[in-house]
Protein backbone atom coordinates (compact mmCIF):
# COMPACT_ATOMS: atom_id res chain seq x y z
CA UNK A 1 0.00 0.00 0.00
CA UNK A 2 1.35 3.28 -0.74
CA UNK A 3 1.23 6.48 1.65
CA UNK A 4 1.26 9.72 -0.39
CA UNK A 5 1.92 12.62 1.24
CA UNK A 6 1.90 15.41 -1.62
CA UNK A 7 -0.37 15.86 -5.00
CA UNK A 8 3.02 14.92 -6.56
CA UNK A 9 3.56 11.47 -4.72
CA UNK A 10 -0.42 10.89 -5.31
CA UNK A 11 -0.21 11.08 -8.89
CA UNK A 12 3.18 9.29 -9.53
CA UNK A 13 1.52 6.44 -7.65
CA UNK A 14 -1.31 6.35 -9.80
CA UNK A 15 0.28 6.85 -12.72
CA UNK A 16 0.12 3.77 -14.45
CA UNK A 17 -4.00 3.88 -13.63
CA UNK A 18 -6.71 4.79 -15.77
CA UNK A 19 -9.86 4.05 -13.51
CA UNK A 20 -9.33 4.94 -9.77
CA UNK A 21 -11.80 4.27 -7.57
CA UNK A 22 -11.49 6.96 -4.81
CA UNK A 23 -13.53 7.27 -1.11
CA UNK A 24 -12.70 10.62 0.40
CA UNK A 25 -12.49 10.27 4.23
CA UNK A 26 -11.44 12.25 7.05
CA UNK A 27 -9.88 9.25 9.19
CA UNK A 28 -10.80 7.90 12.05
CA UNK A 29 -12.33 4.52 10.06
CA UNK A 30 -15.10 2.82 10.83
CA UNK A 31 -17.10 -0.79 9.70
CA UNK A 32 -18.56 2.41 7.00
CA UNK A 33 -15.89 3.71 5.45
CA UNK A 34 -14.11 0.09 4.79
CA UNK A 35 -17.77 -0.95 3.01
CA UNK A 36 -17.14 1.84 0.78
CA UNK A 37 -13.54 0.84 0.27
CA UNK A 38 -14.22 -3.03 -0.53
CA UNK A 39 -17.21 -1.73 -2.90
CA UNK A 40 -14.91 0.76 -4.40
CA UNK A 41 -12.09 -1.96 -5.13
CA UNK A 42 -13.84 -4.15 -7.73
CA UNK A 43 -14.67 -0.88 -9.71
CA UNK A 44 -11.81 0.51 -10.72
CA UNK A 45 -8.32 -0.17 -11.49
CA UNK A 46 -6.73 1.45 -8.41
CA UNK A 47 -8.01 1.94 -5.05
CA UNK A 48 -7.20 5.40 -3.39
CA UNK A 49 -8.44 6.50 -0.30
CA UNK A 50 -7.80 9.91 1.42
CA UNK A 51 -7.44 11.18 4.72
CA UNK A 52 -7.62 14.95 5.83
CA UNK A 53 -9.29 16.57 8.00
CA UNK A 54 -10.75 20.03 6.30
CA UNK A 55 -10.78 22.44 8.51
CA UNK A 56 -12.70 24.84 5.58
CA UNK A 57 -15.84 22.59 6.53
CA UNK A 58 -16.01 23.54 10.00
CA UNK A 59 -17.68 26.43 11.82
CA UNK A 60 -15.38 28.19 14.33
CA UNK A 61 -17.22 27.16 17.13
CA UNK A 62 -17.07 23.29 16.32
CA UNK A 63 -14.37 19.95 16.49
CA UNK A 64 -11.91 21.01 14.30
CA UNK A 65 -8.84 20.51 16.53
CA UNK A 66 -10.52 17.37 18.70
CA UNK A 67 -11.48 15.34 15.67
CA UNK A 68 -10.32 12.06 16.14
CA UNK A 69 -7.34 11.24 14.19
CA UNK A 70 -6.18 7.65 14.22
CA UNK A 71 -3.59 7.21 11.71
CA UNK A 72 -2.21 4.04 12.52
CA UNK A 73 -5.59 2.22 13.16
CA UNK A 74 -6.70 3.57 9.75
CA UNK A 75 -3.37 2.60 7.84
CA UNK A 76 -3.82 -0.84 9.34
CA UNK A 77 -7.75 -1.45 8.35
CA UNK A 78 -7.15 0.03 4.61
CA UNK A 79 -4.32 -2.21 4.01
CA UNK A 80 -6.15 -5.25 5.06
CA UNK A 81 -9.49 -3.95 3.01
CA UNK A 82 -7.03 -3.90 -0.26
CA UNK A 83 -6.48 -0.25 -0.72
CA UNK A 84 -3.89 0.53 -2.88
CA UNK A 85 -3.00 4.31 -2.19
CA UNK A 86 -3.82 6.15 0.82
CA UNK A 87 -3.51 10.13 0.39
CA UNK A 88 -2.85 11.88 3.51
CA UNK A 89 -1.31 15.31 2.96
CA UNK A 90 -0.42 17.68 5.25
CA UNK A 91 -2.80 20.91 5.54
CA UNK A 92 0.25 22.76 4.26
CA UNK A 93 -0.04 20.21 0.74
CA UNK A 94 -3.58 20.23 -0.08
CA UNK A 95 -3.61 23.94 1.05
CA UNK A 96 -0.06 25.39 0.09
CA UNK A 97 -1.80 29.28 0.06
CA UNK A 98 -5.12 30.49 1.70
CA UNK A 99 -7.90 29.01 -0.25
CA UNK A 100 -9.39 32.19 -2.08
CA UNK A 101 -11.00 30.02 -4.87
CA UNK A 102 -13.87 27.84 -3.95
CA UNK A 103 -16.53 26.18 -5.14
CA UNK A 104 -19.93 27.51 -3.70
CA UNK A 105 -22.68 25.02 -4.11
CA UNK A 106 -26.17 25.94 -5.26
CA UNK A 107 -28.05 27.54 -2.65
CA UNK A 108 -31.14 26.01 -3.28
CA UNK A 109 -29.66 22.70 -2.30
CA UNK A 110 -27.08 23.87 -0.19
CA UNK A 111 -28.08 26.55 2.05
CA UNK A 112 -31.18 24.38 3.65
CA UNK A 113 -31.27 21.65 6.28
CA UNK A 114 -27.10 21.43 6.86
CA UNK A 115 -26.14 24.86 5.29
CA UNK A 116 -28.81 26.55 7.21
CA UNK A 117 -27.10 25.45 10.37
CA UNK A 118 -23.85 25.16 9.60
CA UNK A 119 -23.25 27.76 7.43
CA UNK A 120 -20.62 27.18 4.77
CA UNK A 121 -19.89 23.86 5.04
CA UNK A 122 -20.76 22.79 1.90
CA UNK A 123 -19.11 25.01 0.03
CA UNK A 124 -15.73 23.71 1.67
CA UNK A 125 -17.03 20.58 1.57
CA UNK A 126 -17.65 21.21 -2.21
CA UNK A 127 -14.27 23.22 -2.50
CA UNK A 128 -12.14 20.06 -0.37
CA UNK A 129 -13.95 17.46 -3.00
CA UNK A 130 -12.99 19.41 -6.01
CA UNK A 131 -9.59 19.52 -5.09
CA UNK A 132 -9.35 16.01 -3.96
CA UNK A 133 -11.19 14.91 -7.27
CA UNK A 134 -8.64 17.30 -9.23
CA UNK A 135 -5.40 15.46 -7.41
CA UNK A 136 -6.79 12.18 -7.80
CA UNK A 137 -8.10 12.08 -11.44
CA UNK A 138 -6.31 14.63 -13.09
CA UNK A 139 -5.48 13.12 -17.05
CA UNK A 140 -7.24 10.05 -16.38
CA UNK A 141 -10.13 9.18 -18.97
CA UNK A 142 -12.89 8.20 -16.24
CA UNK A 143 -13.31 7.41 -12.51
CA UNK A 144 -15.55 6.57 -9.80
CA UNK A 145 -15.91 8.09 -6.14
CA UNK A 146 -17.80 6.78 -3.38
CA UNK A 147 -19.86 8.41 -0.70
CA UNK A 148 -21.92 6.89 2.21
CA UNK A 149 -25.75 8.28 2.34
CA UNK A 150 -25.51 8.74 5.68
CA UNK A 151 -24.55 12.49 4.04
CA UNK A 152 -27.24 12.75 2.25
CA UNK A 153 -27.35 16.08 0.97
CA UNK A 154 -23.44 15.76 0.64
CA UNK A 155 -23.94 12.95 -1.41
CA UNK A 156 -26.37 15.28 -3.44
CA UNK A 157 -24.29 18.36 -3.29
CA UNK A 158 -21.64 16.42 -4.56
CA UNK A 159 -23.30 14.66 -7.67
CA UNK A 160 -24.65 18.08 -8.83
CA UNK A 161 -21.00 19.46 -9.06
CA UNK A 162 -19.76 16.83 -10.82
CA UNK A 163 -22.50 17.16 -12.97
CA UNK A 164 -22.36 20.88 -13.58
CA UNK A 165 -18.73 20.59 -14.18
CA UNK A 166 -18.90 17.76 -16.46
CA UNK A 167 -16.16 15.79 -14.16
CA UNK A 168 -15.66 12.11 -16.22
CA UNK A 169 -16.61 10.62 -12.40
CA UNK A 170 -19.06 8.22 -11.71
CA UNK A 171 -20.65 9.11 -7.93
CA UNK A 172 -21.80 6.16 -6.38
CA UNK A 173 -24.09 6.35 -2.89
CA UNK A 174 -23.95 3.48 -0.86
CA UNK A 175 -26.57 2.60 2.06
CA UNK A 176 -25.41 3.55 5.33
CA UNK A 177 -23.54 1.23 7.63
CA UNK A 178 -25.44 0.78 11.03
CA UNK A 179 -24.90 -0.80 14.33
CA UNK A 180 -26.99 -4.33 15.40
CA UNK A 181 -29.42 -1.79 16.83
CA UNK A 182 -29.68 0.31 13.85
CA UNK A 183 -27.73 2.88 14.87
CA UNK A 184 -25.92 4.96 11.97
CA UNK A 185 -22.16 4.19 12.38
CA UNK A 186 -20.30 8.03 12.65
CA UNK A 187 -16.91 8.74 13.54
CA UNK A 188 -18.36 11.07 16.14
CA UNK A 189 -20.24 8.34 18.05
CA UNK A 190 -16.83 8.05 19.82
CA UNK A 191 -17.33 11.13 21.84
CA UNK A 192 -20.92 9.84 23.05
CA UNK A 193 -20.48 8.31 27.00
CA UNK A 194 -22.09 4.91 27.74
CA UNK A 195 -25.85 6.64 28.41
CA UNK A 196 -25.70 8.76 25.45
CA UNK A 197 -24.43 5.76 23.16
CA UNK A 198 -27.93 4.15 24.35
CA UNK A 199 -30.14 7.26 24.05
CA UNK A 200 -28.44 7.89 20.95
CA UNK A 201 -30.54 5.38 18.66
CA UNK A 202 -33.51 7.59 19.32
CA UNK A 203 -32.90 9.61 16.39
CA UNK A 204 -33.21 6.81 13.78
CA UNK A 205 -36.67 5.93 15.79
CA UNK A 206 -37.38 8.98 15.62
CA UNK A 207 -36.71 10.01 11.78
CA UNK A 208 -38.79 6.05 11.72
CA UNK A 209 -41.92 7.29 13.31
CA UNK A 210 -41.71 10.81 11.19
CA UNK A 211 -41.22 8.80 8.14
CA UNK A 212 -44.78 6.22 8.79
CA UNK A 213 -46.50 9.17 9.71
CA UNK A 214 -45.45 11.04 6.42
CA UNK A 215 -46.55 7.89 4.39
CA UNK A 216 -50.13 7.32 6.13
CA UNK A 217 -51.30 10.85 5.60
CA UNK A 218 -49.43 10.72 1.71
CA UNK A 219 -52.74 11.66 0.65
CA UNK A 220 -52.68 15.29 2.19
CA UNK A 221 -49.03 15.73 3.40
CA UNK A 222 -48.46 19.09 2.19
CA UNK A 223 -51.40 20.03 4.87
CA UNK A 224 -50.01 17.97 7.81
CA UNK A 225 -46.16 17.86 7.41
CA UNK A 226 -45.47 20.59 9.96
CA UNK A 227 -47.47 19.12 12.60
CA UNK A 228 -45.59 15.72 12.31
CA UNK A 229 -42.35 17.61 12.27
CA UNK A 230 -43.62 19.61 14.72
CA UNK A 231 -44.47 16.30 16.82
CA UNK A 232 -41.01 14.63 15.66
CA UNK A 233 -39.14 17.44 17.60
CA UNK A 234 -40.87 17.85 20.67
CA UNK A 235 -40.60 13.86 21.50
CA UNK A 236 -36.69 14.34 21.36
CA UNK A 237 -36.38 17.48 22.75
CA UNK A 238 -38.75 15.43 25.69
CA UNK A 239 -35.39 13.27 26.22
CA UNK A 240 -33.07 15.78 26.09
CA UNK A 241 -32.04 16.09 22.90
CA UNK A 242 -31.60 19.98 21.21
CA UNK A 243 -33.03 19.36 17.44
CA UNK A 244 -31.78 21.42 14.62
CA UNK A 245 -34.53 19.55 12.08
CA UNK A 246 -36.67 16.25 11.39
CA UNK A 247 -38.26 16.90 8.41
CA UNK A 248 -39.39 15.33 5.11
CA UNK A 249 -38.58 16.27 1.78
CA UNK A 250 -38.72 14.63 -1.68
CA UNK A 251 -35.51 12.83 -2.74
CA UNK A 252 -34.76 14.78 -6.08
CA UNK A 253 -34.10 18.52 -4.91
CA UNK A 254 -34.96 17.98 -1.05
CA UNK A 255 -37.23 20.51 -1.55
CA UNK A 256 -40.93 20.42 0.57
CA UNK A 257 -42.71 17.13 -1.13
CA UNK A 258 -45.57 16.73 -3.18
CA UNK A 259 -48.03 14.55 -3.80
CA UNK A 260 -46.63 11.42 -5.33
CA UNK A 261 -42.98 12.39 -5.05
CA UNK A 262 -40.38 9.93 -3.33
CA UNK A 263 -39.50 11.16 0.11
CA UNK A 264 -36.85 10.90 2.44
CA UNK A 265 -37.00 11.79 6.02
CA UNK A 266 -33.44 13.21 7.55
CA UNK A 267 -32.80 14.47 10.91
CA UNK A 268 -29.99 16.52 13.01
CA UNK A 269 -29.66 17.05 16.41
CA UNK A 270 -27.37 17.59 19.53
CA UNK A 271 -27.00 14.76 21.96
CA UNK A 272 -25.29 16.57 24.87
CA UNK A 273 -22.63 18.19 23.16
CA UNK A 274 -22.69 15.73 20.26
CA UNK A 275 -24.46 16.64 16.80
CA UNK A 276 -25.77 13.42 15.05
CA UNK A 277 -27.24 12.97 11.60
CA UNK A 278 -29.47 10.29 10.01
CA UNK A 279 -31.78 9.83 7.36
CA UNK A 280 -34.32 7.39 5.60
CA UNK A 281 -35.45 6.87 1.86
CA UNK A 282 -38.73 6.08 2.59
Amino acid sequence: MIIARSIDELRQGLSASQCPAFVPTMGNLHAGHIKLVKLAKPQGDCTVVSIFVNRLQFLPNEDFDSYPRTWEADCAKLEAAGCDVVFAPRETDLYPEAQTVKVHADPALADILEGEFRPGFFTGVSTVVMKLFMSVFAGKGKGLAVFGKKDYQQLMVIRQMVCQFALPITVVGVDTCRAEDGLALSSRNGYLSEAERAEALQLSLALRELGRDALAAADALATHLSVLEAKAMAGLRQRGWQPDYLTVRRRQDLQAPQSGDALVVLGAAKLGTTRLIDNFEI
